[in-house]
């Protein structure tokens, strides 16, 4: 309670400083422009001063601004927009909620797979006419959540392009992996259609040599072994996408299929003890996603939209223990599949008022079949084999009202009803009712400054995994289904304060707090099992400070300082030990602190961050443990010869990651019977990426 206190109080004496501080530099120093000096669009056919539209809650960014940079892309350009972070979304089920904070002419993909951030990094930043930054809401815009969204807004001349892209991974005395892909796009009047074949790479960075020790309750060294893992996959994928004009509308339409594949294992080895874990998953995927919207008449507007995307997928997991004489193997084989039917209608009662309304239903089923054995003996685990499927319909309505130019208001209420059935080895059905009511308020008391309150009642999407039996082999760990799951409930209060200064310059600090019900933590089940579930009401209290500086005026010309971070706190009550605890997988902190230059004269941009420390913990019945490192670095060049030519090299490095558990003898007394450190030394990777456009 001491650190939520601290935290809070924290938190408001810097807005309170900042805020202060913001005032009395705005009155001594010049105002600096946010984007191009040049009129801004904030509608259709009209235009207003930049002060306007930065008053409206929207700053628009040309490609002038981006000049410096030579951006290859639109994603290249998003990313380069002051005080913007790319959040593709959950990606969970449904629509509503779970996708991301990135618009294309003030839509959302029709795609729920493909993220926004991969349909901008295939646009060609020669297309982008302009983007939208849009804090707090605007007329027309469906806000999703969101405080702060991007609406890029492509050109409609007539074009064709092609884009080669050729990138790897080499590791230090890793598995390397390559890929490329081919995109060709074409555009014709209201017509643009284009088609992808991709071959991805997957890797992790945490692959590399180390030390395993595990020493007793007393601190004995009873293992002193060698260790090394490493990990890898990839994808082949193609997908389609057209957009044209339909029934006095337009349609978006997209359809994907792809094969994927990730391999992982480690050894620990000692002389004459092995212990091994290997992992191969290997899935069909696809996806068929529509979208038509359909002016009804002057200021109403008809939105629908249709998704399907399915997934057949094949796990094994395998364990060795030579000095226990141990062998298991865990199988999974499956499919699962989601169905999406979304419609609303908008309504433009003004120029400062926008009201919309609209419902969605959706299907989800995970069908699986598992199966653990060890030493040949097959073992039975609870909800090993289910089919889980849940039917779940929403209605909404939202409005957001500027009151005045300098006061936003935006609130709506979501109805959700759903149910849950499962069948197979556990049977269960479960049906559920919420309303999820939503207020935020955006104040810009004058330019370069904006204050953002949010209150919101948010419900957790649930991972149909958690229902069905898991293992965790490189910890020795088996985990049972839990039928019994409920979402996760969260009543959120946030409060953001925002100062822009010297173009590209930013202060943001934001304060949250989340009263949580039924926090989805690890639980403990009869049989020495534990499972995924609800243990009970917790707390989560975040400060959040994001920084950027523009150098140019101490002589670094182009260059630009940043530093992020998210401090949590986070409170339950475990299930087990009933005493207080963090929540399990929450990062209580990971600054990112960088400097990113462009060098316009050498067509080159470079960069380097440094995460000081990251790391989190999981809390299991049998055992407590999770991971810490430090002094992570990534460092880029990227020399843009030509217009339509890239060449990137990335390198990424860290010498401290550090794996601890400690396991206990029983459940009732939690005696120690061992702690274990695995000390290794990460591979460091070059990742080298070459892009043509033509």
């Amino acid at each position: 309670m001491t650190k939520t206190v601290l935290l809070a109080t924290t938190a408001a004496a810097l807005i309170l400083t900042a805020a202060a501080g913001a005032a009395q530099a705005s009155e001594t120093a010049e105002a600096a422009p946010q984007a191009a000096q040049a009129p801004v669009p904030t509608g259709p056919t009209s235009q207003a001063p930049l002060d306007d539209a930065m008053q409206k809650g929207v700053l628009v960014f040309t490609p002038d601004f981006f000049a410096a940079q030579r951006p290859n892309t639109a994603l290249d350009m998003v990313d380069r927009v002051p005080g913007f972070t790319v959040d593709d979304g959950t990606g969970a089920r449904g629509f509503e909620g779970a996708v991301g904070n990135i618009l294309i002419n003030n839509n959302r993909p029709a795609s729920k797979n493909d993220a926004g951030s991969d349909v901008l990094e295939r646009t060609p930043a020669s297309q982008v006419d302009r983007i939208e930054l849009i804090r707090g809401g605007a007329p027309g815009i469906d806000m999703q959540g969101y405080s702060v969204v991007v609406n890029v807004i492509l050109k409609t001349a007539a074009s064709r392009q092609s884009i080669l892209t050729w990138n790897n991974v080499l590791f230090d005395g890793g598995h390397d992996v390559w890929g490329g892909s081919y995109q060709f796009t074409a555009k014709s009047g209201e017509r643009s259609w284009s088609v992808l074949l991709s071959d991805g790479v997957s890797t992790s960075d945490s692959n590399g040599v180390g030390r395993n020790i595990r020493r007793d309750a007393a601190g004995a060294v009873l293992r002193d072994e060698a260790f090394v893992n490493d990990s890898w996959g990839g994808s082949d994928t193609a997908r389609v996408n057209y957009s044209g004009p339909l029934a006095g509308g337009k349609v978006e339409a997209t359809a994907e299929y792809g094969a994927h594949d990730w391999k992982e294992w480690q050894r620990i080895s000692a002389p004459g003890v092995l212990r091994a874990s290997d992992y191969a998953e290997d899935t069909r995927s696809g996806e068929l996603g529509v979208t038509w919207i359909r002016p009804l008449k002057p200021k109403w507007t008809l939105e629908t939209r249709v998704i399907h995307q399915f997934e057949r997928f094949d796990d094994v997991a395998t364990g060795s223990d030579s000095e226990e004489g141990l062998d298991q193997r865990f199988t999974a084989k499956g499919d699962s599949s989601e169905s999406i039917v979304r419609a609303l209608v908008r309504h433009e009662a003004g120029a400062a008022l926008t009201i919309e309304a609209g419902g969605e239903l959706a299907y989800n089923m995970l069908d699986t079949q598992q199966a653990y054995v060890e030493n040949g003996a097959p073992v039975a685990l609870p909800s090993a084999s289910v089919k889980v499927e849940e039917l779940r319909g929403e209605a909404f309505t939202k409005a957001t009202w500027r009151v005045n130019p300098r006061l936003t208001l935006e609130g709506g209420l979501r109805l959700e009803t759903s149910t849950i059935k499962q069948s197979g080895d556990a049977s269960n059905k479960e049906s559920f009712f919420y309303a999820k009511p939503r207020f935020q308020a955006t104040w810009t008391p004058k330019a370069n400054h904006q204050v953002r309150v949010r209150f919101e009642r948010e419900l957790g999407q649930l991972d149909f995994e958690d229902f069905v039996a898991s293992s965790d082999f490189d910890d020795g760990n088996v985990h049972g289904g839990n039928v019994d799951l409920v979402p996760e409930q969260r009543w959120i209060s946030e409060i953001t304060f925002e100062r822009r200064f010297w173009g590209e310059g930013i202060v943001s600090i934001g304060y949250r707090h989340d009263q949580i019900i039924g926090v989805i933590d690890r639980k403990p089940l009869d049989g020495g099992l534990s499972a995924t579930g609800n243990i009970g009401d917790g707390t989560l209290d975040r400060l959040s400070v994001n920084i950027v500086v523009p150098t140019d005026r101490w002589g670094v010309k182009g260059g630009r300082l940043t530093f992020k971070n998210d401090w949590n706190e986070t409170h339950v009550t475990d299930p087990t030990t009933h005493k207080d605890r963090p929540i399990s997988e929450v990062r209580p902190t990971q600054a990112n602190i960088g400097f990113q230059q462009d060098i316009a004269a050498w067509k080159t941009q470079w960069g380097i961050t440094w995460l000081p420390k990251l790391g989190r913990e999981t809390f299991d019945p049998d055992q407590t443990g999770g991971w810490r490192g430090a002094a992570y670095f990534e460092t880029f060049v990227e020399y843009k010869p030509t217009p339509t030519l890239s060449l990137r090299a990335q390198l990424n490095m860290w010498d401290d990651f550090v794996v601890r558990r400690t396991v206990y003898a029983d459940r009732d007394t939690r005696a120690v019977a061992f702690t274990e450190d695995r000390d290794i030394n990460p591979r460091s990777f070059w990742t080298l990426r070459v892009r043509k456009t033509f």
